[in-house]
């Protein structure tokens, strides 16, 4: 299985409304033989992105709930049927309770969706491990959008949280992300046990998003 590069577009202004669909396409242009591309759009393009770009595209988040009364939710099974193969759960800007959290990977899992879910640090990484969910994504919360990435700040934490999360959950891989820029980034994070990474503003807000993914993934 290729490594999963993970592109989270946020609500930036580079990467929501009509600009949303025309970074997916610059994303989509770039064929990559080593790695396995996916796009989260802002919730509101979601339908839109999965009809129009050949990408996987994820949900920045989903609500735990089943089909019913709930004012102002989004459920797996509405993602599923916009299109959508996956979820990104519990960013650190999206923190969900852990019996919360537990709830919503079940209905994702229940719709097929890919469950990406995020941990702040190895103890969170070892207690979300016991869902297991398809991917844990390893964010220190203080480097994200910055200019030091996790795999020169914490080398040592990020090999730590692969086999922390490969003796809990033989099936579940590891993503990192937090200052992800480079290649250098991306080949060093692969190194250390992880199965890809997850970025955001290096790429949403990159002057020519194309040629620096081009370079990232070559």
């Amino acid at each position: 299985m290729k490594p999963l590069i993970v592109i989270n577009f946020k609500t930036y202004p580079e990467s929501s409304g009509k600009k949303a669909l025309l970074l997916a396409r610059r994303i989509a242009s770039v064929k990559s033989k080593k790695y396995d591309l996916a796009l989260a759009p802002p919730l509101l393009e979601l339908e839109h992105m999965c009809n129009t770009v050949n990408l996987k595209v994820f949900a920045q988040h989903v609500d735990a709930q089943t089909p019913g009364a709930h004012t102002g939710q989004i459920t797996a099974q509405d993602v599923r049927k916009l299109g959508a193969r996956g979820a990104i759960l519990n960013h650190s800007e999206r923190k969900l309770p852990f019996l919360m959290l537990e709830r919503t990977v079940k209905e994702c899992r229940k719709d097929k969706l890919i469950t990406v879910v995020c941990a702040a640090s190895l103890k969170e990484a070892k207690k979300v491990a016991r869902l297991q969910p398809d991917y844990i994504a390893y964010e220190p919360p203080e480097l994200i959008g910055g200019e030091t990435s996790v795999t020169s700040a914490e080398p040592d934490i990020i090999a730590k949280t692969v086999r922390s999360v490969r003796r809990r959950s033989p099936h579940t891989k590891l993503l990192v992300g937090a200052g992800v820029q480079t290649r250098e980034d991306v080949i060093t994070a692969l190194k250390l046990g992880a199965s890809g990474v997850l970025l955001a503003h290096a790429v949403v807000k990159a002057k020519d998003p194309k040629k620096f993914l081009r370079e990232m993934l070559k």
